[in-house]
């Protein structure tokens, strides 16, 4: 059972594995070679360490509710896609609401992660790091390697014949486990270790949230670590994938590596391995009208809490007020208290001109359908009567 868990960098994936290392009651001690949270959510107007960063301009393109952690829903004033400050804000509360920050070892690099001579038996690892030009090491039973996906710069290079590009040189915590093409269990587990006691979160292209899709992998993994959830034996799991890339060279298999992940079955697919995936038949039978929002509805994280490990008291009514939370930065505009009584001149205000507009619209017709009768009748009577109908 892995009891310090070493958490590799302090972004949008290494604050849920905190939270969840904390929620399994592991100890997580998290390594951030800047000097706050965030990862690239932290703006910069120059880079000088390295790290990739957000643009100035940059707003979330996945809506507010379908992109914050399970337990813990964006404010409802919050716009439905916010600028990266407001964003921020948002790790940044909540960071304090659970109280991680004390767990972050700031401005700390992680030079090397490798096996101990005994981790075979053990799991554990050694860990190097440096603070101020200092190193230190220590043992580690478990590490959640939480850089991303967006550590270094994608650029199509071979698009660009005879330039020469330099880029800033990126540590990578896992160079000596990379001599060779790594295979992971459902994106998260490497394949060619005897002990599964490490996890790389984030590192998937979803079709929707990666902040919701890593705060459940986190999820998983920790449960992982300390026993309660199992994986398939490593040696099973290579052979099986060692066959599947022989079928995609011999072309009988399509290579679907590098494409994202459909976003409701891998989320579905997670939470199937913890526990948490919600049963539908049971809500109907139990709940009708949070069955029909969590069936019907948008798949917000808030549903993997309903139920199993993890459960959160505060998911039915984060799922039946979502709509709420949506709507309420659109309602900009100030109306009066329609629960006090309103005055006689905010009704003639209101409906004045529409009743004095729809008065005239009918005097007018009425004059005017007059008149058609009299010509009508003019038309159809006598002379001595039409005399006498002029008067």
């Amino acid at each position: 059972m892995a009891k310090k868990v070493a958490v590799i960098g302090a972004g949008v994936s290494g604050l849920s594995s905190i939270k969840c290392c904390v929620d399994e009651d592991l100890e997580p001690t998290c390594f951030e070679r800047s000097d706050d949270i965030g990862g690239l959510w932290k703006f910069t107007e120059s880079s000088k360490d390295g790290m990739t960063r957000v643009y100035k301009s940059l707003v979330t393109n996945v809506c507010k509710e379908m992109s914050c952690y399970s337990d813990f829903p964006f404010h409802e004033d919050y716009p439905n896609f916010m600028n990266h400050e407001k964003f921020w804000d948002y790790l940044q509360e909540f960071a304090e609401h659970f109280d991680l920050l004390k767990y972050i070892q700031f401005k700390t690099t992680v030079c090397s992660i490798t096996k101990r001579p005994d981790f075979s038996e053990t799991g554990q690892w050694d860990v190097v790091t440096e603070t101020e030009g200092k190193q230190n090491r220590a043992v580690f039973d478990a590490v959640m390697v939480c850089t991303g996906h967006f550590l270094n710069p994608h650029l199509p290079l071979e698009a660009f014949p005879g330039y020469t590009f330099s880029f800033p040189f990126f540590e990578e915590p896992l160079k000596s486990l990379c001599t060779k093409k790594i295979f992971l269990y459902k994106q998260v587990f490497p394949l060619n270790l005897e002990r599964a006691t490490l996890a790389i979160i984030g590192l998937i292209g979803l079709k929707g949230s990666i902040l919701s899709g890593t705060e459940l992998q986190a999820r998983w993994v920790t449960r992982v670590f300390k026993g309660l959830c199992k994986i398939p034996p490593s040696q099973k799991l290579m052979m099986e994938a060692t066959e599947k890339e022989q079928l995609i060279k011999r072309g009988v298999f399509k290579d679907t590596s590098k494409d994202k992940f459909d976003y409701i079955a891998y989320m579905d697919d997670i939470a199937a391995c913890i526990g948490t995936k919600p049963s539908i038949p049971l809500l109907f039978l139990k709940d009708p009208r949070l069955a029909w929002e969590v069936f019907f509805g948008p798949c917000t994280p808030y549903q993997y809490r309903l139920m199993g490990p993890g459960k959160w008291d505060g998911a039915r009514n984060a799922i039946l007020t979502q709509w709420d939370r949506t709507l309420k930065p659109l309602k900009t505009r100030i109306v009066p208290d329609s629960s006090k009584p309103a005055s006689m001149s905010h009704y003639l205000k209101a409906w004045g001109a529409p009743v004095l507009l729809a008065s005239l619209l009918l005097i007018c017709k009425s004059s005017l359908f007059l008149k058609l009768v009299r010509d009508k009748l003019q038309d159809r009577m006598s002379p001595y009567l039409v005399s006498l109908w002029r008067g």
